[in-house]
Order: C-alpha cells, then structure tokens, then sequence
C-alpha cells in the first residue's frame, strides 16, 4: 500500500447534513440530505464537464455537483437519473445555489488558507 492511501485510511471521514427549507414538508420539516466532503476526484470530474468549474461556477455545475454529491443518511446516491437532473435544472437557482453552499461549506479559498 501506498503512503498516500496508508494516510488516507487514518482518518475518518463523515457526512454532513444539508437542510434545504424550500423542500419542507408538510410539517414544515426541511428536507434533509447528506454530503460527504467534496474531493480533489470530485473537482476533476466536475471540470471535466465545466471547465473553470471553481472560477465560473454556473448553475448546470451546481447541480451536476448536487446529483454526484447527495445522499440518503445511509450513504445511498439521491439523485441517478437523467430525469432527476432535468427536475433540478427545473428549481429556482436560490434553492440549487444554497444546497451547493451548503456542500462547499468547508472547503476554503486559497486566499482565505494563506490567512489562516
């Protein structure tokens, strides 16, 4: 085994939680998904498809991260389908934008790193 997968294996890595208020319901419960943190693997195939995906990102980005990211609190993919996607280019961009922020929230700037 490698020294880099030797180290990736020592740490553990958990799923957060992301609310999205827009898709509350009945009981004004939001909708709940999990996210595992976004990889370097993830930003590569997302570039792939949009290019300058970090600089310009655009909505189809969101949800492409959205569908390739979401998932049951067991770890099941939410979103798989070609439909599915069409249903999320189909939502307001404050919801598709918000559930993204969510998913990026610990992901950090090169300019912020350099200050901290």
């Amino acid at each position: 085994m490698g020294l880099a997968k030797e180290l990736r294996n020592r740490r553990t890595v958990y799923h957060r939680m992301i609310s999205v208020d827009a898709w509350a319901d009945d009981n004004d419960q939001p909708f709940v998904m999990y996210c595992f943190p976004i990889t370097c693997y993830d930003i590569n195939e997302l570039q792939k498809k949009h290019p300058k995906f970090l600089e310009n990102t655009t909505i189809a980005s969101m949800v492409d991260l959205i569908m390739m990211k979401a998932s049951s609190e067991d770890g099941e993919k939410m979103f798989n389908a070609a439909e599915d996607r069409i249903d999320l280019m189909g939502e307001e961009t404050s919801v598709i934008s918000g559930i993204a922020e969510q998913m990026f929230a610990e992901i950090q700037s090169a300019e912020d790193a350099e200050k901290n």
